[in-house]
């Protein structure tokens, strides 16, 4: 088409339709034009009118403006563009303002900068310095423990042997009437560190087993299975017992064959020596049968011996076996008070056959008073209680017939009236109980007579007996003059002049001493066959097992959160603390004198008052513990400091008390479910001086929240899980109380640090009783025959709770495992009155009260 339109212009243009075509050529250039020049326009007169815009205010004098020379603010004449120079002089000042504070921000993290390199240089000299001060105490321990052992001797456990065979060369006595520990004992199989084990045979195995009272073989056997020093090991046991009686009448062995089967025992050795033969009695007329067996070098634990068969020191005197496999129902004795009853005193009894017409001598009184004894002073006795029956000064109740067929008994011996049951009642209603001892003084204990004490003693019956001459159960580690009285028979005419001089207080102390002793060593046969073995341990001087402690089994948790310090609670005020210990957790320092000092002259040194501490070395409970002890012997006076003109009073203020230098204490909170009660419990100990640790008793099945952050009050808090809810956790000797001092408290307690420190420094004053804050007050009430108890504020307490309260840790063992589970089965009954139960338990043995600070 292009060369077409190119021919026909040189042409002239004349042609056939060329006018046309030429029209139609020059419109396309047309419109292309017009199309270039709008897009020049739209693109580019926009950029340019936009860069002169920007440029306006960039002009040096008025000359170069874009716009020629204006005068005054005639830009912003227009209102919006007056309002956006507001705003752009507005944003300026405070982008000024920004900056400035940059600036000044910029000049104080200089400052930090150089603050904390200069902190930095502090921590690094302050770890030199830690460093060097912990070199130091490192050395100084070092140093410490060369001096320790320069100026101690070194002690070592000595090496045990146990012999293999018999030894030939021991030496026999002349009799075995003379026999004795030094020469009739073996004490190479008893070494001290032994633990002192004790073989029990079993009489099943031998033929005079058939022969024991059923009862007391269960009874027996069945304590043998729980006692801590029993053994099935014959090679390395000190002492070999084997039980020989009671025996049933009807199928009771010969003599010669009994001494047989006793010499054949497997571990008799030729002579029996260190083997203890028990022949038990749980009737009056239990008869003597080993009195015609020789026993050579064994010594015999029974309830009847005549003069030429007992051997003083080495045969123990044995209480009957009453309550063979049953427990004594103590809601059935009666109370101590009141001290006197209805009769003075009380005897029944029929002696069937006298010595005076076994003897067929009859002596006068002048002849006695010549100085010949007579030979039985029964008809005398008989004629004095019947004058002072009769002369009704006193009621008093004396039976020399029985009613009844009167109970068999040995000759010269008073026969048992009646049954027990009816003994006992009459017995209750009585002042003291007289025991007349065998017209035979060859005999000098019989089944009856210790049938009679037990009776008596069980019941609250002061025993009163006739003739010195008589060896009463375990008398050689008992003092029976503190819970009964021991007459010569020819004091008979004075005796009632003498029981009507003993004060009330006197008798109700010798009552309450005859019960400790009928529950310590009379009522079981637990008790019975424990004290046996105490008393043997205790004259070989072994020291007692540790009575165990209550494993802690520790629930997880996770402390983090910082505790901080009420000042509530830290408000010391004027009172002086005395020095504050800032020292890491320490524990009670570890009893360590087992094997050089007896245990009857700690407690004497710890309670010279007579009562029942002194009885309780030869407990079968054993309460010698780990590290309590020292307790015991510990005194309750303050440390002397220094001398010289004026007093101490500033010195006896500002120390902390007691004769313990160095002593902290453990907090037992008990707790049940209550988390923030128990949160801010534990942040109120923050802080809180001479605080070794807490152990928290989570009484609840279910466990604490996972999520429960524990407070970090500076010492351990170890979180005890218990088997069950109960009240009685609280009193648990758990392992991990370390220290002597208890402080119970409840979960929700408010005490502030002076107050608790003050307890302690009281505590330490007086470490046998409780210390506490809340007072309480019981009393019988008479008209309504009901106790009385009273929470109100008062002049008069008589119990201090335990829901803030310190205590020794030894009256956790006691409360734990000695106290009668009855009591413990009723707090558990009325989940409640644990603390009452603690506060009678501490007086009961202390005669005490307790202390509200």
């Amino acid at each position: 088409e292009l060369m077409t339109g190119y021919t026909m212009l040189r042409n002239g243009g004349v042609g056939n339709g060329g006018q046309p075509w030429v029209l139609r050529w020059s419109s396309r250039i047309r419109l292309t034009w017009l199309s270039f020049t709008l897009f020049i326009i739209l693109v580019f007169f926009p950029l340019i009118a936009h860069y002169y815009l920007t440029t306006i205010d960039d002009a040096d004098d008025a000359g170069k403006r874009i716009f020629g020379p204006r005068t005054g603010n005639e830009l912003c004449e227009v209102k919006h563009v007056q309002d956006l120079c507001r705003i752009r002089e507005s944003v300026s000042e405070e982008l000024l303002q920004l900056e400035a504070k940059r600036q000044e921000l910029n000049s104080e993290i200089a400052k930090l900068n150089l603050k904390i390199e200069a902190c930095k240089k502090s921590i690094e000299n302050a770890k030199q310095d830690l460093l060097q001060l912990k070199n130091v105490i490192s050395q100084t321990e070092h140093s410490y423990k060369e001096l320790m052992a320069q100026n101690q001797p070194k002690l070592s456990l000595p090496i045990r042997l146990l012999p293999e065979k018999d030894d030939a060369t021991f030496p026999l006595p002349k009799s075995n009437r003379n026999c004795r520990l030094h020469n009739c004992f073996d004490y190479s199989r008893c070494p001290l560190t032994s633990g002192f084990p004790v073989y029990v045979y079993n009489s099943d195995d031998y033929p005079f087993g058939s022969s024991l009272d059923p009862l007391i073989k269960q009874a027996f056997e069945a304590t043998v299975r729980t006692n801590v020093y029993v053994t099935e090991n014959a090679n390395i046991a000190c002492v070999y017992v084997i039980l020989v009686g009671e025996m049933q009448e009807p199928i009771m062995p010969k003599p010669t064959e009994l001494e047989q089967q006793l010499h054949s025992l497997p571990y008799w050795r030729t002579d029996g020596h260190n083997h203890l033969i028990i022949n038990l009695s749980r009737k009056s007329e239990t008869q003597n049968f080993i009195y015609n067996i020789s026993t050579g070098r064994a010594m015999i634990a029974q309830s009847t011996f005549y003069d030429v068969q007992y051997r003083p020191g080495f045969d123990i005197v044995v209480s009957p076996l009453v309550h063979a496999m049953s427990e004594p129902n103590f809601l059935e004795i009666p109370p101590q008070v009141p001290v006197k009853r209805k009769y003075l005193f009380s005897f029944q009894g029929e002696k069937i056959e006298s010595l005076r017409s076994s003897l067929q001598e009859v002596r006068s009184f002048e002849e006695e008073i010549e100085g010949n004894a007579p030979a039985d002073y029964d008809d005398r006795i008989i004629t004095t209680l019947k004058a002072v029956q009769d002369s009704k000064l006193d009621f008093v109740l004396v039976e020399f017939t029985c009613k009844n067929q009167p109970k068999a008994s040995l000759p010269t011996e008073w026969a048992l009236c009646g049954e027990r049951d009816d003994r006992l009642e009459l017995l209750k209603l009585s002042t003291f109980a007289l025991i007349i001892t065998p017209g035979d003084t060859h005999l000098v204990i019989s089944a009856g007579c210790a049938m009679r004490l037990f009776e008596a003693l069980e019941v609250g019956a002061i025993p009163v007996v006739l003739g010195e001459q008589v060896q009463l159960p375990y008398n050689d580690v008992i003092r029976w003059n503190e819970a009964a009285l021991i007459i010569p028979k020819p004091r008979i005419t004075e005796v009632h002049f003498l029981l009507r001089s003993i004060s009330d207080n006197d008798l109700l102390a010798m009552r309450r001493q005859g019960r400790f002793l009928w529950e310590t060593y009379f009522s079981t046969s637990d008790n019975v066959f424990s004290t046996l073995l105490a008393i043997i341990r205790t004259r070989i001087q072994i020291p007692a097992a540790p009575i165990r402690e209550e494993a802690a089994v520790e629930i997880p948790h996770r402390s983090g959160k910082a505790a901080g310090t009420d000042p509530n609670m830290a408000d010391n005020g004027d009172l002086d603390l005395g020095p504050v210990e800032t020292e890491p957790p320490y524990a009670s320092p570890k009893y360590l004198r087992n094997f050089t000092l007896t245990a009857m002259d700690i407690y004497r040194n710890w309670n010279s008052a007579p009562g029942p501490f002194h009885l309780f070395p030869y407990t079968p409970f054993d309460p010698v513990l780990p590290s309590e002890a020292k307790f015991l012997g510990s005194g309750t006076g303050f440390r002397p400091i220094g001398g010289g003109a004026g007093g101490s009073g500033k010195e006896f203020q500002a120390a902390l008390g007691g004769n313990v230098p160095r002593e902290q204490f453990t907090v037992v909170m008990l707790t049940y479910e209550r988390e923030e009660v128990l949160m801010n419990s534990l942040e109120r100990l923050n802080g809180l001086p001479y605080l070794n640790k807490v152990v928290v008793v989570w009484n609840s099945p279910k466990l604490p929240s996972e999520d429960l952050l524990w407070p970090d009050i500076g010492v351990p808090i170890m979180v005890v899980r218990t088997e069950k809810n109960s009240l009685n956790n609280r009193f648990l000797p758990w392992d991990e109380i370390e220290t002597e001092a208890i402080l119970s408290i409840d979960d929700d307690a408010h005490l502030r640090h002076d107050e608790i420190m003050f307890g302690f420094r009281v505590w330490r004053e007086a470490r046998d009783r409780i210390v506490g804050f809340p007072g309480r007050y019981h009393a019988w009430d008479i008209p309504h025959q009901a106790w009385l108890y009273n929470s109100n504020y008062s002049c008069e307490l008589s119990m201090v709770l335990t829901g803030a309260a310190f205590f020794h840790k030894y009256y956790a063992y006691l409360y734990s495992y000695v106290m009668p589970q009855a009591i413990r089965d009723m707090v558990d009954e009325y989940i409640n009155c644990e603390d009452i139960a603690m506060n009678f338990l501490v007086s009961h043995l202390t005669r005490k009260p307790p202390i509200k600070v």
